[in-house]
């Protein structure tokens, strides 16, 4: 399988990387050999930004790219697409074990100033087996401003094989100076026949269940394939689209805001019940402690463990608002479908298995009433954004739906 196939309803964008990745390609082997670049060389970059919508794929894309770039798929010279998905390359960078491709991640709300400093040096060397050296940015986004500074400082001056390839949801998310040195690709919502073809091909999934979640994902892959294949995740959504029948008085508006914070913590906690574990005692087992120490720290774990117990507590914070993230875009996309009824548009509903609640809150407001309702959801998410304590905003936005 291609490392494209996963790229669902992206065909502009996979036609530029794969040109691309062929010029970078003939850069390289001409390089190589001392002999003048022929095609056009111009299509490759040293830096790119992927942007998009949620769940559109873009770092999936970026992944699929650094796999072509790597590629040494023998068909390559007959003139075969980059990233067959079978080669050594393909298969190292698509399982994330290339030695020359770093993929950045951040657990926690940010990335620091001293992890690029890093990057930036890891930049500056040549790679050591494949044709290019790769870092990618899942969350460019989440960048410090000190470490935005930095990581300037690396696209400026490009090692000559070295690549950025950065992510992140807009383009206003990075700051000028680095998304003015960077290709930038915009990635479009897939369609939700495309997305559920995706689920059925590639996951397994019932065609029924496979578009039903596609529609209620709305767009969002990763969103879709959860909804598809996690019975809990359904249930969570159900959950919380029982809420606009719910906020009928103040008592049920305060309630339905207890339990959709109740469950993001329940979620962020089951994720740390193991995962914190396993961290804390990987770090121990790399100190040397053991039992044999009469109970005495090995010099230095005690500021590591604590180093890392509050990066564990940043991803806490983070997943909690991840997972009320969610539930909000269920809800807006509730009220959108409310509003499409009540404005007689036709096309398919995201939520068409909830069709009698949908109409009952339809037929019980207008159009101003959901829209004043759609706004009080968006100031949630902003207020989210913004540090406010999740209960208090996710309380005002239950009462301002009750009064439309």
């Amino acid at each position: 399988m291609a490392v494209w196939d996963d790229l669902v309803g992206q065909e502009r964008v996979v036609e530029q990387l794969t040109a691309a990745a062929r010029a970078a390609r003939a850069t390289a082997l001409a390089g190589r050999s001392g002999e003048p670049v022929t095609g056009n060389a111009s299509l490759m970059t040293h830096a790119w930004l992927f942007t998009g919508p949620p769940g559109a794929g873009q770092t999936t894309a970026a992944r699929a790219f650094a796999a072509a770039l790597q590629c040494t798929s023998p068909d390559l010279d007959l003139g075969g697409v980059p990233g067959c998905g079978f080669c050594d390359g393909c298969h190292t960078v698509m399982a994330e074990s290339h030695a020359d491709v770093k993929f950045v991640r951040s657990d926690g709300l940010s990335i620091g100033v001293g992890d690029m400093r890093a990057l930036v040096l890891r930049a500056s060397s040549y790679p050591t087996g494949g044709r290019w050296s790769v870092i990618l940015i899942d969350a460019a986004h989440r960048l410090t401003e000190a470490a935005a500074n930095a990581l300037l400082k690396g696209v400026e001056e490009p090692s000559p094989r070295t690549v950025w390839l950065l992510c992140a949801p807009s383009v206003q998310d990075t700051l000028p100076t680095i998304r003015s040195r960077c290709r930038h690709l915009v990635l479009r919502t897939p369609g939700a026949e495309a997305v559920a073809d995706l689920l059925v091909r590639r996951d397994g999934v019932e065609p029924a269940v496979a578009e039903l979640a596609a529609r209620a994902g709305q767009g969002d892959i990763e969103r879709s394939r959860r909804l598809a294949v996690d019975e809990q995740a359904r249930t969570r959504r159900l959950e919380v689209l029982r809420i606009p029948l719910e906020v009928a008085d103040i008592g049920g508006c305060l309630a339905a805001a207890q339990r959709l914070v109740d469950t993001a913590k329940a979620d962020a906690e089951a994720l740390a019940e193991t995962r914190d574990a396993k961290e804390t005692d990987d770090l121990k087992a790399a100190y040397g402690a053991a039992e044999g120490l009469g109970g005495k720290a090995p010099r230095g774990m005690a500021g590591a463990v604590k180093e890392l117990e509050k990066r564990q507590k940043s991803r806490a914070t983070r997943t909690r608002r991840e997972t009320l993230g969610v539930a909000l875009l269920d809800l807006l996309g509730f009220y959108r479908d409310v509003l499409a009824l009540q404005l007689g548009a036709r096309g398919a509903l995201a939520n068409q298995d909830q069709r009698s609640a949908l109409d009952r809150v339809a037929t019980a407001s207008v159009p101003e009433s959901t829209l004043r309702r759609i706004e009080a959801v968006l100031a949630c998410r902003r207020a989210l954004d913004r540090n406010v304590d999740p209960l208090l905003a996710v309380e005002a936005m239950t009462v301002a739906l009750r009064a439309g």
